[in-house]
């Protein structure tokens, strides 16, 4: 089945170094574009369908405007999962100048209430499976709200508007949250600018005949700046996908001949705990790219399914780019780029370089670890929205402090180390949870990993990890494997070691798969998923009960600790 097509109406051609102008450019492109399901695109019916959105949004602003004074650019909140309207309705507000509000649809409809009110929101576009946040958003905030389908009938009987002579590459197109995994989302402001210079980047290695697979939300930066832009500036087509799905991943890419696929965080973790196959390599894909998925997780994948994986640092801020370096040390993010520094956050001098012991182990996480800065500017970020605390907090005599700790090697290497719940202190010493994560990843059986610290009884910290087994695992009998496991491992020192072990069904992410480490701190052992632990010194987990609990109890009373139980580590 192929959408109706229609010619966008002719205009003077936009800023190239916009999104715009990248849109603009494809509007006599009859090769694929777009597929959904059982439907298709051409460029060429693509930018037509951009057009028609824009003279929608034009008509909108203009009744806003007619309301009341307020802004020229229309913000249009999306409650809407990977669909084509959300594409549509992106490329209009490029061509006309409006913004699009990607609202994360996994928030209740009090968050997206007040996530809606901070950005501004002027109209609400919803969807079926989204009727009900849909409603009661627009109820709590008196914001109008529209279906997806109204739009696209209301759209198709306008003509496709030229692209607005105002666009430039500074204009906002797009506020976007970021996932909130170690405090609450805060809307970026996303120029055009801030799309196509990631798109161009990444076009390096899409050719017009690749095919881009996007299961990432588009409502996060990753799927915007790493799946849609480098299909745009390269012209190649992009194949959505509503939902991620792990064991749907292989098959839609032997059905659209994906050759690029676009992840983020777990993503990968999960594709690999579903079954394995004799014919897993026979697919199409060549790459994968994206960000925080485990050295673990990245190498299995490429081996399993037979493409090249790049995984790159990244954030919805796009402050700090580390260029990814495959003949690096393994787990690096690469080599950090001139201006960017490991810094102490709180002298604000520069880290000395990571030393290790005979097993390989960081022996100086204390000192190495800091903070990933950009010293020579902000990079490609431009602020948040109505948020002057946050970016007080991010941005401090003209240097970007990330938020995201690291350690480099005398090389210049740098490896991630975690962000906020990612730091520990056990027993006088500084531990980062990334390089726990990735020795326990390696543990046969283990999906995913995550580690993430928990109050000890007289000070500081003990390690906990969170675990997700493999479905063939017997999760009674693991821990005595994991515990084997870990001791024939030296570049994992004692202190590391976890003393709390969850065996869970899943654990809490955010939509784009980062997983929500202050959730599962808050929980600690209380959690309702089985726990075992080490009481002892000796590398040996017995199964918590509730004695076990009271007993803990007890000992944080009598060290005068009991308030960190009672309001959840």
């Amino acid at each position: 089945m192929t959408a109706s097509g229609g010619e966008a109406q002719v205009g003077p051609a936009p800023d190239p170094g916009t999104l715009a102008g990248l849109i603009w450019a494809r509007a006599e492109d009859d090769r694929p574009c777009l597929a959904f399901e059982d439907r298709r695109w051409t460029w060429r019916e693509y930018v037509a369908e951009c057009g028609r959105r824009a003279a929608w949004l034009d008509l909108r602003a203009a009744a806003v405007r007619r309301a009341g004074p307020g802004r020229r650019a229309l913000h249009v909140g999306v409650l809407l999962d990977n669909v084509p309207e959300l594409l549509f309705l992106l490329g209009g507000a490029a061509l006309a100048g409006h913004v699009i509000v990607g609202l994360n649809t996994t928030r209740t409809a009090a968050e997206l209430a007040r996530d809606a009110a901070a950005t501004d929101v002027d109209v609400l576009v919803g969807e079926p499976a989204h009727a009900v946040a849909t409603a009661a958003v627009s109820a709590e905030t008196g914001i109008p709200a529209l279906d997806a389908g109204e739009v696209a009938a209301e759209a198709a009987r306008l003509a496709p508007a030229p692209p607005d002579p105002a666009v430039e590459p500074g204009t906002l197109v797009m506020l976007i949250f970021t996932s909130g995994t170690s405090g609450r989302p805060r809307a970026v402001k996303v120029t055009q600018r801030k799309i196509v210079v990631p798109g161009a980047s990444l076009a390096r290695v899409l050719a017009p005949d690749d095919v881009v697979y996007c299961s990432m939300p588009l409502f996060h930066s990753g799927a915007i700046m790493a799946a849609y832009a480098p299909a745009v500036v390269s012209g190649a087509s992009v194949v959505l996908r509503r939902r991620f799905s792990a064991s749907g991943l292989i098959p839609d890419a032997r059905a659209y001949g994906c050759t690029y696929l676009h992840y983020v965080g777990k993503a990968l973790s999960y594709v690999l705990a579903t079954p394995e196959r004799d014919d897993d390599r026979d697919n199409p894909l060549k790459i994968a790219f994206g960000n925080e998925g485990s050295a673990a997780a990245t190498r299995r994948f490429g081996e399993r399914f037979g493409c090249h994986v790049i995984d790159a640092f990244g954030s919805s801020e796009t402050a700090i780019a580390i260029p990814p370096d495959p003949a690096g040390p393994p787990g690096s993010l690469g080599r950090l780029p001139e201006g960017v520094r490991v810094l102490d956050p709180a002298t604000g001098r520069d880290c000395p370089p990571a030393e290790y012991d005979e097993h390989g182990r960081l022996a100086n996480a204390g000192e190495a670890v800091g903070e990933l800065v950009n010293t020579s500017g902000l990079g490609l970020f431009d602020g948040y929205y109505n948020d002057p605390e946050a970016d007080a907090e991010r941005v401090r005599d003209g240097w970007y402090w990330s938020g995201d700790y690291a350690y480099a090697d005398k090389s210049g290497y740098v490896f991630f180390a975690g962000r906020g719940t990612d730091r520990l202190r056990v027993d006088g010493e500084n531990l980062a949870a990334a390089p726990v994560e990735a020795v326990i990843r390696e543990c046969p059986g283990v999906v995913e990993a995550a580690v993430y610290p928990v109050p000890d009884a007289a000070a500081g910290d003990q390690v906990m990890a969170a675990l997700v087994l493999a479905g063939t695992v017997d999760p009674e009998a693991f821990p005595a494997d994991l515990a084997a496991f870990l001791a024939a491992r030296p570049d994992l020192g004692p202190k590391a070691v976890p003393r709390y072990v969850r065996i869970a069904g899943d654990l809490p992410q955010t939509a784009s798969h980062k997983v929500i480490k202050r959730a599962l701190a808050a929980e600690g052992w209380t959690c309702a998923d089985p726990v075992w632990w080490r009481p002892g010194r000796d590398l040996a987990y017995r199964r918590m009960d509730d004695d076990d609990r009271a007993a803990i109890a007890s000992e944080f009373a009598a060290h005068g600790r009991a308030h960190f139980l009672e309001s959840g580590s």
